[in-house]
């Protein structure tokens, strides 16, 4: 009976455990340390390991501070911090 559970466990475990897997992206030939090439390629668009690729599978473009803080100041001056407050977010 004991022999019975484990191997109904074992299937379970084994048949979904790859529902939750992610690929992940080719290494690239580049030969240069990571430090030169986020100097190197700062703009580009890229896929880098480890991070996150969207379901359409296109990866995203990360954000410097900096811009994160201007769409922030944009959309208090806009409204659109005020709209979301009152309308999503207040509960």
């Amino acid at each position: 009976m004991k022999s019975l559970t484990l191997a109904i466990a074992f299937i379970g475990a084994t048949a979904t455990a790859s529902a939750f897997a992610q690929s992940t992206p080719a290494p690239t030939q580049e030969t240069a340390t990571p430090a030169m090439q986020v100097a190197a390629n700062g703009t580009s668009t890229g896929s880098v390991a480890g991070s996150w690729v969207a379901p359409y599978g296109q990866a995203t473009a990360g954000k410097t501070r900096a811009q994160v803080y201007q769409e922030l100041v944009h959309a208090e001056k806009d409204g659109q911090l005020a709209y979301l407050n009152s309308t999503l977010y207040a509960h």
